[in-house]
């Protein structure tokens, strides 16, 4: 199956990438992983989408839709893959049609209130990657290597309500524009309970295909 998880940042869409990827054994793709890792490189490239992500906007259509097409070619995506984040545009969504065809999409729905909350409450360890709410873990130390947690620049209130701003006007419009694969999910309870609820779809979708 070939799956887009839409939602705005925060909603829970990678928390709920890595319960279908263990269920049903597809990858997750997520941009921002990818974009993340890219920044670890010494290059002009790497430099300009660390500028991009830390000022809270998109990085340009060209340079994700290049990344995310390299990925999907890798052998473990010929049955299948989530992408988490991507598209996140309507000229996005559009040269994913020359990439690759999809299943279905999934709108992961939480208030931007609610939003705000949990993602200003998150932090990382910038050791290993593990990430902890300050609700769960208020020594601020990682669990599993002992570095202290970073808050990330784009978990910090303005840049998450510019991010909410930005979701608003460049990628809710995927919408309507998917209307006819959309499967709507709130994310508002326990993360299990939102799976549950999605595993049970697509079992019925991988059924009927």
């Amino acid at each position: 199956m070939k799956i887009i998880l839409l939602g705005a940042p925060g909603s829970g869409k990678g928390t709920l990438a890595k319960k279908i990827t263990s269920e049903f054994d597809l990858p997750q793709i997520s941009t921002g992983d990818l974009f993340r890792a890219i920044v670890k490189e010494n290059t002009p490239l790497a430099r300009k989408v660390k500028q991009i992500m830390e000022s809270g906007a998109l990085v340009p259509d060209e340079v994700t839709v290049e990344i995310v097409k390299e990925r999907i070619n890798k052998p473990d995506c010929q049955k299948g893959f989530i992408l988490d984040g991507f598209p996140r545009t309507i000229a996005q969504a559009k040269a994913l049609q020359n990439i690759s065809s999809i299943d279905t999409v999934i709108l992961v729905e939480l208030s931007k209130e609610t939003i705000i909350n949990r993602l200003s409450a998150r932090r990382t360890c910038p050791n290993c990657g593990e990430i902890y709410s300050i609700f769960d873990n208020k020594d601020e130390i990682c669990s599993k290597c002992s570095t202290k947690l970073i808050q990330r620049d784009d978990d910090k209130p303005d840049t998450i309500r510019h991010r909410l701003e930005v979701y608003d006007e460049n990628t809710a419009p995927l919408i309507n524009f998917y209307s006819d694969k959309l499967f709507k999910v709130s994310n508002d309870g326990k993360p299990e309970e939102t799976f549950e609820i999605v595993k049970t779809f697509l079992k019925n979708l991988e059924a009927k295909n």
